[in-house]
């Protein structure tokens, strides 16, 4: 199985992230500048849709990449604090898609994150519903927007079990 992960703004995905990823399948995890390329969804796109992406793990500005890459892929998705409310100040295009979605949508937010606010997630996440799909939801209250190791591996496991 191949696993698309997409890291977050200016970051990347840590040696012991991908040792937790590595029994679930293959990990591809490109190096992605959301800054120079404000149509990085169209251009993950062009790039996986012949490669049998299995399922796509994004955090944060990985994690808004995610959301949208999951649906025009059609693909499940775990996601971290995603930036899905914020489309500025990091500009990114939403392409063309179709909302019928029915896969695993997982989303796990943490309510102490200062970077994207719960608040601001959740108003997002419940203009989506009633959502077709597999849908969970995981509001971790000790949670800031970085995701410890420990946390990644539980909602991981969660995931594809």
């Amino acid at each position: 199985m191949n696993i698309l992960y997409l890291q977050g703004l200016d970051s990347n995905l840590s040696i012991e992230k991908k040792e937790v990823l590595e029994p679930f399948g293959n990990i591809i995890a490109p190096d992605l500048d959301y800054r120079a390329n404000p149509n990085m969804i169209e251009t993950l796109y062009t790039e996986y849709k012949n490669q049998n992406i299995n399922f796509i793990i994004g955090s944060s500005m990985g994690g808004f990449a995610g959301f949208y890459l999951s649906k025009l892929l059609q693909t499940p998705a775990l996601l971290f604090n995603p930036a899905l409310p914020y489309r500025t100040p990091i500009l990114q295009n939403i392409p063309m898609i179709n909302n019928d979605y029915n896969h695993l949508l997982q989303i796990v937010i943490g309510n102490q994150d200062d970077v994207i606010l719960a608040k601001d997630n959740l108003d997002f996440i419940m203009k989506l519903l009633p959502l077709k799909n597999d849908f969970r939801l995981h509001l971790i209250n000790e949670l800031g927007h970085g995701i410890p190791v420990a946390t990644f591996e539980s909602e991981v496991n969660l995931f594809f079990r």
